[in-house]
């Protein structure tokens, strides 16, 4: 989800690789994982199928604690958080994030940290670049390693925007990406989000998703759809969650809603095939939305004791969080 204009929108290397193919990654044993079948699962096997929101850290940083805590409370396994590398919004900084990493483990939460400066390249003029969210990932990597059990790496959000030209770069620029991480010594799981602000109506992601998997010498990246508009058809749902099931090829729903400006998305066919096929969703979003979105939000003004008829759905609706499906 990009921001909303109003407020927030509401989104050498070559020579390392052989190197690092012959590797034991140490998140193999210490850390989240994909396994042989393309499951992503904890450092004991059991199997991690998110059910969780997204939080939007990055221009709400204050309210962190406490949505957290909440989120965990309704019973939330996963919070996605968004985060700014510096390149659009305020840099979120290495003490800020050490907060997060530690509540998240108090609360037994898989985070899944996101760049959001990235959402839209190639379209928004103001976007980073996947390399520019690689730098800031490299730059507070001390505080994110050890915890590789419940941390989780989404390179950057919905990195491209609708351009056709600059989403040929998709491929090579996230495989990448991911080389630079693991050269870097980056043990986690990572996450690459779809082009086409995520919903790769193009196909793009779709198609080319085992060749970038393949670039990742720990075997160890998830690919990440967003199911907004486009997404209005169960069969549309259908059709592409089981692409990739059917591949073996490791995918989460990384973003949806009940509604959205570009069309109507259908969340129950989304909820309910994810609990049929074992895939991990994560809605968006816990509160803050602007712009004319903000039926997005699930609680009000981030209160948990005012929650919103999406906040409602999601965690206590037909497959939904709370209901464990």
């Amino acid at each position: 989800m990009h921001r909303p204009r109003s407020l927030v929108s509401l989104a050498a290397l070559a020579l390392a690789i052989p190197l690092l193919a012959h590797a034991a990654p140490a998140s193999a044993e210490t850390g989240l994982r994909v396994d042989d079948q393309g499951r992503l699962v904890h450092a004991d096997g059991t199997d991690l199928v998110m059910r969780g929101v997204s939080h939007p850290h990055a221009w709400f940083a204050d309210r962190t604690p406490t949505a957290l805590a909440d989120i965990a409370d309704l019973g939330a396994n996963t919070v996605r958080v968004v985060l700014s590398s510096g390149d659009r919004w305020e840099r979120t900084d290495e003490d800020r994030l050490r907060d997060i990493v530690a509540q998240c483990a108090d609360l037994g939460l898989v985070c899944v940290l996101e760049v959001h400066d990235t959402t839209g390249y190639g379209e928004d003029a103001e976007a980073a670049t996947l390399d520019q969210a690689v730098d800031y990932w490299i730059e507070v990597q001390s505080v994110l390693q050890g915890a590789e059990d419940h941390i989780i790496v989404n390179i950057g959000n919905e990195p491209y925007g609708n351009d056709e030209t600059t989403n040929q770069g998709w491929a090579p620029e996230t495989s990448d990406a991911i080389v630079r991480l693991r050269a870097a010594g980056f043990d986690h799981m990572l996450v690459v989000d779809a082009p086409n602000w995520g919903q790769d109506w193009q196909g793009t992601m779709r198609e080319a998703a085992p060749e970038v998997a393949d670039a990742d010498p720990h075997d160890n990246t998830v690919f990440s759809i967003h199911m907004y508009g486009v997404y209005e058809q169960e069969s549309t749902v259908v059709d592409y969650l089981e692409h990739f099931t059917d591949a073996g090829v490791p995918l989460i729903i990384g973003e949806f809603g009940h509604d959205h400006s570009d069309g109507d998305p259908d969340e129950d066919a989304i909820m309910a095939h994810a609990d049929r096929l074992g895939l991990g969703y994560i809605g968006w979003s816990w509160s803050g939305n602007s712009g004319g979105v903000e039926y997005l939000d699930m609680v009000e003004d981030f209160d948990a004791d005012r929650i919103t008829a999406w906040g409602e759905r999601i965690f206590h609706g037909p497959n939904g969080i709370a209901t464990g499906g």
